[in-house]
């Protein structure tokens, strides 16, 4: 009988994260996640009793009894490195990346998987921190590199690219990073543009794409149309229509209300 693994998931949100390692067969034992509305969001998709909803900091004593869990993962904060923040290096989230490898310490897995935004992975700004941070994983025993990847490759209609710090426990090899490269281009399936994905819903009010949204539009007064729609805001909100022939853009956790991107049924259906 195939073991089954486990995993302590860190900042861990609705459960984004688990989901994927849920899908390679690995079970988490243990979740932590700050705010009460993603936490309560976990508790209704998972079983009770594996989420704690606390500051990581109260919860970093109790974690030594999930030491010998064969994965840790989470995605700390990461509005401290990202390109869209002010980039402050002395952002008190941007310590919490440290304080994933506090756990790490603690609980001593074969592997842990850290991901933030793509500017972490990459930047001169950050080659410091980032130096910082793989010095520290090889101190606590771990092969260690950063992968930047892109979600269009791996089947997500969205372009988003994030870094993803993966770690692998006394396992020292000099051609790591290779290898890591070798194995990441094996998985890659390219996702199907917009068109593809949404055509077979039919449109909006239509017995596969029922209409559930009660939300009421209100027209500007004196709308101001954007030159370039495609590259800034639509009219007077930010909310700009996606390209049907390509991926949509990263969605962030701020989207909603007039920043909401849309697509135009017309392009996908034909004159409706």
């Amino acid at each position: 009988m195939n073991k089954r693994f486990t995993a302590v998931s860190l900042f861990t949100g609705a459960g984004g994260m688990d989901v994927g390692f849920e899908r390679a067969g690995i079970r988490s034992v243990f979740a932590n996640e700050l705010m009460k509305e993603a936490a309560d969001t976990y508790n209704a998709n998972h079983p009770a009793g594996v989420m704690v909803n606390d500051d990581i900091y109260n919860v970093l004593p109790s974690l030594d009894e999930y030491k010998g869990v064969d994965f840790v993962f989470g995605g700390p904060p990461c509005q401290g490195f990202s390109v869209a923040g002010k980039m402050d290096p002395n952002d008190e989230r941007s310590k919490l990346i440290f304080t994933f490898l506090d756990v790490v310490e603690k609980v001593q897995p074969k592997a842990f998987v850290m991901e933030n935004v793509k500017a972490l992975g990459y930047i001169d700004k950050w080659e410091p921190v980032r130096n910082r941070y793989l010095e520290r994983a090889r101190a606590l025993g771990y092969n260690c590199a950063p992968f930047i990847l892109n979600a269009t490759d791996y089947g997500v209609s969205q372009k988003r690219e994030r870094v993803f710090f993966i770690g692998i426990r006394n396992n020292y090899d000099p051609f790591f990073e290779g290898h890591m490269h070798g194995f990441i281009e094996q998985q890659k399936h390219k996702a199907p543009v917009i068109r593809e994905l949404l055509k077979s819903l039919g449109p909006a009010g239509t017995e596969k794409n029922p209409n559930t949204c009660t939300a009421k539009i209100t027209f500007a007064t004196s709308p101001v149309m954007r030159k370039s729609p495609y590259a800034g805001m639509y009219f007077n909100g930010q909310g700009r229509p996606i390209n049907i022939d390509g991926y949509a853009n990263t969605l962030p956790a701020s989207m909603g209300g007039n920043k909401t991107p849309f697509v135009d049924e017309e392009y996908l259906y034909g004159a409706l």
